[in-house]
């Protein structure tokens, strides 16, 4: 526990912008760019998004959506057949089940198509300011786990650990921290660990894993 708030201080210090990339004015558009995020950078789905949501504003434009022409206007997200037909379910489902409204619980969320524990804790936190849990994506699995946060690989697992270990006010923090410093300095590939502020405290180093 002494280890992981000493962790959360110093990320806190070395990253004070940290916030979600993702673009949103809506919960709908929250949950769809989280949906198109998957093995796509931010970045890219901000681009893709700017267009999209002029197009579609609302839940029942996402659910009455031409399969064949959503797959082609989110195309360079990847895996685009999946994510469109997840995205015009989903919007589906929340016509009929919700009113129109994306749902506010974890357990509503993850009914869903495409909707899993970590997408489902981004649109808590970032449309209704709920957290319920940690969002655990690469990053955060990389990075929780070369520090010895965890020994899973699971995002689940990991996820359990990490809020056993982080004061609950901080979860959101926690997941946006740690993909800051997996973008900048814990790279999957050629970690820069000369430059780390976490490097005296994480494991992988210490033990020449990385």
């Amino acid at each position: 526990m002494k280890k992981a708030l000493t962790i959360l201080a110093l990320l806190k210090k070395e990253y004070p912008e940290a916030g979600i990339e993702l673009r949103y004015k809506s919960p709908i558009q929250l949950l769809v760019a989280t949906i198109l995020s998957a093995q796509c950078t931010d970045k890219r789905v901000n681009i893709v998004t700017s267009g999209l949501f002029k197009k579609y504003r609302t839940v029942q434009d996402f659910a009455r959506a031409d399969r064949k022409t959503f797959e082609q206007e989110i195309r360079s997200t990847g895996f685009y057949r999946q994510k469109a037909k997840n995205i015009i379910h989903s919007a589906g489902k929340i016509m009929n089940d919700h009113g129109g409204k994306v749902p506010n619980t974890m357990e509503e969320l993850m009914t869903l198509p495409g909707v899993a524990r970590k997408t489902a804790n981004i649109v808590l936190q970032g449309a209704f300011g709920i957290t319920a849990g940690i969002a655990v994506d690469t990053h955060v699995r990389r990075v929780s786990g070369r520090l010895g946060l965890t020994r899973y690989t699971d995002p689940v697992k990991i996820e359990q650990d990490l809020m056993k270990a982080m004061p609950k006010k901080d979860w959101e923090a926690v997941s946006l921290l740690l993909v800051a410093h997996g973008r900048a300095v814990c790279h999957a590939r050629n970690p820069n660990c000369p430059e780390c502020v976490l490097k005296k405290l994480c494991r992988a180093y210490l033990k020449g894993l990385v």
